[in-house]
């Protein structure tokens, strides 16, 4: 497997969260009842999984070795700036979310940042498979690819709280909620 391989399993994982959420957001809207904790568990997968472990990949490790061929150099500034987007999204879900628990009624604002997160999703993806397809065609050895998926793996806190998402991702998929 390679760096590359390796992000795009990461976006696998991150299609089942954004089913889970589209699912979740479009409930809220329709006046069903989501349990607290099952939100908090898709906000803690979007800062833990998608911030902590995929973000810091790319930032860390993909993108700078891109861009020490100097190519790709705007269009992964423009994916960095949106990972700061998903950041600002996530921080807004945990404040609406925290509000909506001490009885305030936000549920509009909770659903509206979960939606604007499975759309910015799907977006951000496409690019960055566009940006993964130029890079391992065109830019990075095999070497490379090799080396810094090593590097993924090494992490070994990582490693483990990429299990950690995942089982938390197959939770969510079992929920009477997004089964219904």
């Amino acid at each position: 497997m390679s760096a590359t391989d390796s992000l795009r399993e990461d976006h696998k994982q991150i299609r089942r969260l954004e089913k889970i959420i589209i699912k979740c957001y479009k409930d809220l809207y329709d006046g069903k009842n989501i349990p607290f904790e099952d939100i908090e568990k898709i906000n803690l997968i979007i800062l833990e999984f998608l911030d902590s472990i995929h973000y810091s990949r790319e930032e860390d490790s993909y993108f700078p070795c891109v861009i020490s061929y100097d190519h790709l150099k705007k269009e992964i500034r423009s994916l960095m700036v949106e990972h700061e987007f998903s950041r600002r999204i996530a921080k807004n879900i945990s404040i609406h979310l925290s509000r909506w628990k001490k009885g305030e009624n936000e549920r509009e604002p909770v659903a509206r940042f979960l939606k604007t997160y499975s759309i910015y999703l799907l977006d951000h993806m496409s690019k960055e498979e566009q940006i993964f397809e130029k890079a391992e065609s065109e830019i990075l050895s095999k070497e490379e690819e090799m080396e810094m998926f090593e590097q993924f793996r090494s992490v070994v806190a990582i490693t483990t709280k990429m299990h950690l998402m995942i089982k938390e991702i197959d939770y969510l998929e079992k929920c009477p909620w997004f089964i219904s």
